[in-house]
């Protein structure tokens, strides 16, 4: 993909372009002797977890209850979208799954009419998956163990346990923390507000919040965006669907890849009713140029819009959906970005272009995006605006310093006045 910032003065072109990669996760955990265990990864782009299969042969113990915790982690506003993708019977294992992890509980012996039904140990690793798609405040869960007891060839009881980054007074008071900054982010805007103004608020704040660091703690999880504000791919995520959860928009984790085949996480989003794409970590330009970004004069708007919002065909040209869980085919635009805010060219229109422009001078703005539906207008645009240089004529205001940014995979054109 190529797409990149540049700038603008007289005949003069200056060049800085980046490529969007996918996201490093953590250090795979250590080797476990294999005659006990078995490492797992988790699916498509999620952290490593692991996942122990000791095998005993003997009688089944009996069925237990877990033990009652002093509370749960579970949200009661986690959107269970995984959860509706499985069946009756392994739902029944997402929810056992799903009470012990928000307990920080032990050795559960996943229902014995699961396994009578047909459910197997290789069923575990995609249910389990499903409560961390489902459940982003589940964010001291680091994976899973378990044992399977066994008569000759056949399975007669599995005994789930979590297994945990942090002990749970530990977890408490993370819990505590990343409340306390979500409440205070929730408390900026209004319960009242529309769908799309919950998630563009959400996009935008998360945006401005957090810079993007590999090296950032905890980065596969809500902490390290909510408290540390330094994240990856993975934090972005889970961070944007925590609190859409919590202002009752609908929002899931979406794992997959990129276009250089990196693992990569990002969310699908229910507005009035239609589904789309929402790739916050995309949309942070620390992400996009790094430390390029800073350079004098030349700083990006710290905010790309192209990925809020966005149908599937959008989405991939540039990524590629993995993961267990059925997504839908997005087709709505109504709530794209572009589409809302006036920006969108289904065909090339000057006066719609000045219009645009001249409301930018309005209120301000010191920036200005267009995206165009397809190719053809897309081409009209790059020889108007950049070729012959009318982006002068249309942004009288701004001076003669307007560098701008090419994505050409989703059609855009984003400018913007700089001091260089």
């Amino acid at each position: 993909m190529r797409k990149g910032a540049r700038f603008l003065k007289a005949a003069g072109v200056m060049l800085l372009l980046f490529l969007l990669a996918g996201c490093a996760y953590s250090d795979i955990l250590d080797e476990i002797p294999r005659d006990f265990s078995r490492a797992v990864k988790t699916s498509e782009g999620l952290p490593e977890q692991l996942s122990q299969g000791q095998v005993q042969d003997g009688e089944v113990l009996p069925e237990q209850e877990p033990p009652a915790p002093a509370e749960s982690f579970l949200a009661e506003e986690a959107d269970d979208f995984a959860r509706s993708s499985l069946s009756g019977t392994e739902a029944v294992w997402y929810d056992e799954m799903a009470g012990i992890l928000g307990s920080f509980g032990e050795k559960i012996n996943l229902s014995g009419e699961c396994l009578q039904a047909g459910l197997t140990e290789e069923d575990i690793d995609r249910i389990f998956q499903c409560v961390l798609y489902d459940h982003p405040e589940l964010f001291y869960v680091e994976g899973y163990s378990y044992v399977k007891y066994r008569k000759g060839d056949a399975t007669v009881a599995i005994e789930f346990s979590g297994t945990y980054s942090m002990d749970s007074e530990t977890a408490l008071l993370r819990r505590q923390e990343i409340e306390s900054a979500a409440a205070e982010i929730l408390a900026g805007i209004s319960p009242e507000a529309s769908e799309y103004d919950k998630v563009k608020y959400v996009y935008d704040t998360l945006i401005i919040a957090t810079d993007y660091d590999l090296q950032a703690n905890d980065n596969q999880n809500i902490y390290s965006v909510l408290v540390n504000h330094r994240s990856v791919c993975l934090g972005y995520a889970k961070a944007t669907q925590y609190l859409l959860n919590r202002l009752g928009v609908e929002c899931t984790l979406v794992p997959g890849t990129v276009d250089d085949g990196e693992a990569h996480a990002w969310n699908l989003v229910k507005v009035d009713g239609s589904y789309y794409y929402v790739d916050t970590t995309w949309g942070d330009a620390s992400y996009q140029l790094g430390e390029a970004n800073t350079a004098a004069g030349y700083a990006m708007p710290a905010i790309n819009y192209d990925y809020l919002n966005i149908t599937t065909e959008e989405l991939l040209r540039t990524h590629t959906i993995g993961g267990d869980v059925p997504m839908p085919v997005c087709t709505a635009k109504e709530a794209n970005y572009y589409v809302r805010e006036g920006a969108w060219f289904e065909a090339f229109d000057i006066e719609k272009v000045q219009q645009l422009f001249d409301r930018a001078a309005a209120a301000s703005r010191t920036d200005v995006t267009v995206k165009c539906a397809d190719p053809g207008c897309y081409e009209e645009m790059v020889d108007l605006l950049l070729k012959q240089q009318k982006i002068f004529d249309f942004w009288k205001d701004a001076g003669t310093h307007i560098a701008y940014a090419q994505n050409e995979n989703q059609l855009s054109l984003t400018f913007w006045v700089t001091n260089e």
